[in-house]
């Protein structure tokens, strides 16, 4: 079993240094190595799980994060941005305030999620949970209505799994998989049935 990813220490360590000092987005994401992609694409899903009803918002958000699916199938070691994104950053002043801020949280959610059950997320099981991850970011990525919520927590879950090696953020992650995968042949049964509803009814009109 290995030791705790240590969120708090690893943002401590990243924000660290002088006030002034601007931390930018390529330097945070090769600051957190191995876990840069899923915690990447945690924090692109963060909006998608909260039920905002923002039009396209699963969209706009999943694109990005196909993106850097293709660069982590692709095998680099972190995530490849533009220079007009990687470059952009914010003052360690003001990240370090934000820490201040949020310390607590971050204590209690470190507590929360942490390394257990690690057989879930090891060989053959990681690897199907990290094609089913990539499953469910496709599916969120695609405009089909009412069918955002339920794949953007299993991708949070499997997000926490990846990131602590925790077995039962996994276990999660599939018990939102099973659910969304019965809601959304639902929604296109439904979908279905409603289009040939409608078709019925416009030949019935012409031919009538």
């Amino acid at each position: 079993m290995k030791d705790n990813f240590g969120l708090l220490a690893t943002l401590d360590r990243l924000f660290g240094g002088e006030r002034s000092s601007l931390l930018t987005l390529r330097e945070f994401l090769e600051g957190l190595e191995g876990r840069s992609y899923a915690f990447a694409i945690l924090a692109l899903n963060v909006p998608n799980v909260i039920p905002t009803g923002i039009p396209w918002l699963s969209t706009i958000t999943g694109v990005p994060m196909i993106f850097l699916l293709v660069q982590y199938f692709a095998g680099r070691p972190v995530p490849s941005l533009p220079d007009m994104i990687g470059k952009r950053g914010l003052p360690r002043g003001k990240l370090q305030d934000f820490l201040g801020r949020c310390r607590r949280f971050i204590r209690w959610l470190e507590a929360t999620v942490h390394v257990r059950y690690e057989w879930w997320v090891r060989g053959m099981p990681r690897r199907l949970l990290i094609v089913t991850w990539a499953a469910n970011i496709v599916l969120l990525a695609l405009p089909i209505p009412f069918d955002n919520l339920l794949p953007a927590y299993a991708i949070l879950f499997f997000c926490f799994a990846l990131i602590e090696d925790d077995g039962v953020m996994a276990i999660c992650g599939w018990i939102m998989t099973f659910v969304t995968a019965l809601w959304t042949v639902f929604l296109l049964m439904v979908g279905h049935a409603a289009i040939t509803a409608v078709i019925s009814t416009l030949r019935s009109n012409i031919l009538g």
